[in-house]
């Protein structure tokens, strides 16, 4: 499963390629092809997953001047996904499960310029400063 298109007219497509990670879908093809895509406009996020599917696909975005978060050790099922993004030195930070939609929310609105929104978790308006 990737991205194909460009950044205004991007589509969501299957294909029957060989396996990577000896698996399909792979992430490691969707970060590629959404690091092409949208370039420094990508948040990866790697949650609970045995096996290095991820590792390869989280440089590409950081390449492309992305960012990649990763589910931390604690609130995961199996930390191999994130803990291999992790071990390679590529995630930007980890979060607990419970706070990973709160943080996703926080980076993209932080990426549109300073707004407010209402915190999932308490219910508490916050606002989120623009670097």
């Amino acid at each position: 499963m990737g991205v194909t298109g460009t950044r205004l007219n991007c589509r969501l497509s299957l294909n029957q390629d060989p396996q990577e990670n000896s698996c399909r879908p792979a992430v490691d093809v969707l970060f590629r092809s959404v690091a092409a895509a949208y370039g420094a406009n990508v948040l990866g996020v790697v949650m609970t997953g045995m096996g290095s599917d991820g590792v390869l696909g989280a440089q590409h975005i950081l390449d492309a001047g992305g960012n990649v978060i990763i589910q931390d050790e604690a609130s995961s099922v199996v930390w191999g996904m994130p803990g291999l993004v992790h071990a390679s030195g590529l995630d930007d930070a980890a979060y607990p499960l419970d706070q990973l939609a709160t943080e996703i929310t926080r980076r993209v609105l932080q990426s549109r310029g300073s707004r407010s929104f209402v915190d999932l978790k308490s219910h508490a308006s916050l606002e989120v400063p623009v670097k």
